[in-house]
């Protein structure tokens, strides 16, 4: 689900430290030198004792939102040494379920660059909408004490970072969803659609990873099926207000990014329901099971 031409193969370590999935992971790209350690609470203890997290680098401790269940809270922060701020920061937040640290293996951030980190990811969580931002004052990037080179090398950090960060589960840096209604999607963007005999319908996008339902569209409610694994997400989706109710059913106010093309149908169709056969592209008699496969076929990066 990578949009455009900018689409570059990367490869990404992931290191286990005790061999196991639920235990700490460091993350890096290949041939760089960023490391991105993550923990859970469970983990943070054996965190704070590695030697990686007594450099200078900058963190984020994210979780659910208490306020909001479909919503994440993050707080971006930045230190010379980061493991007494993480443990202070974390003290003083019930919300987050994990943390991640970033720094480097030869010690090459120093204060200037971490502070223009923490600023530029501040400023694009904020930009991206995905999480709401614990944080109380937005820092200045402080470019003006950064050298161009530096500038250029930190912009590059950053870029590593929003390929990392969505691997290991944290998606604060993505791009903001779609704002368009179903009617003005752009011109070349692949377009599914979901039409019921109801007359209800629905219009979705894809969205790197995720299946996007946007605003205008239509969906099902109060069918009566006894089978709908999706049932608490649309009742959080009606408290939240993305479904608004109108006439028989209700009607998406802004654009929400699903986990799958699935949990799209469920929701819009008030039942279990393959997204893989009852999502269609737009003007075409095929399914978006059945586009899948000729874009794989034809090598597209669609």
């Amino acid at each position: 689900m990578t949009s455009g031409s900018e689409a570059v193969g990367r490869t990404i370590q992931l290191f286990l430290v005790n061999g196991t999935p639920s235990g700490l992971m460091i993350a890096s790209i290949h041939s760089r030198t960023g490391s991105v350690l993550v923990a859970t609470q469970a983990t943070f203890a054996a965190l704070l004792s590695r030697p990686e997290v007594d450099r200078t680098g900058v963190y984020i401790l994210f979780g659910p939102d208490p306020q909001d269940p479909l919503a994440l809270r993050a707080y971006i922060g930045e230190a010379d040494s980061v493991r007494d701020r993480i443990d202070a920061s974390a003290k003083q937040r019930a919300f987050w379920e994990s943390a991640v640290v970033v720094t480097t293996s030869d010690e090459a951030l120093n204060k200037g660059h971490v502070r223009y980190l923490e600023a530029r990811l501040i400023e694009v969580a904020r930009a991206s909408g995905r999480a709401k931002l614990d944080n109380g004052v937005d820092p200045a990037t402080d470019r003006h004490r950064l050298s161009e080179a530096d500038r250029a090398n930190m912009e590059a950090f950053l870029a590593n970072l929003k390929v990392i960060l969505p691997v290991v589960g944290l998606d604060l840096l993505k791009p903001p969803l779609p704002t368009l209604k179903s009617e003005a999607v752009p011109l070349g963007q692949a377009q599914f659609e979901m039409r019921h005999k109801s007359g209800v319908s629905a219009v979705a996008i894809e969205q790197d990873d995720e299946f996007v339902v946007l605003a205008g569209s239509r969906a099902l409610k109060d069918t009566g099926y006894a089978m709908q694994s999706y049932a608490n997400l649309k009742a959080d989706l009606v408290a939240k207000g993305v479904l608004f109710p109108k006439g028989d059913g209700y009607e998406f106010q802004q654009p929400y990014a699903f986990k799958s093309p699935s949990a799209a149908a469920a929701v819009v169709l008030d039942r279990n329901s393959n997204g893989r056969q009852e999502w269609k592209v737009s003007g075409a008699r095929m399914t978006y099971h059945e586009w899948q496969e000729a874009k794989a076929r034809s090598g597209s990066a669609q």
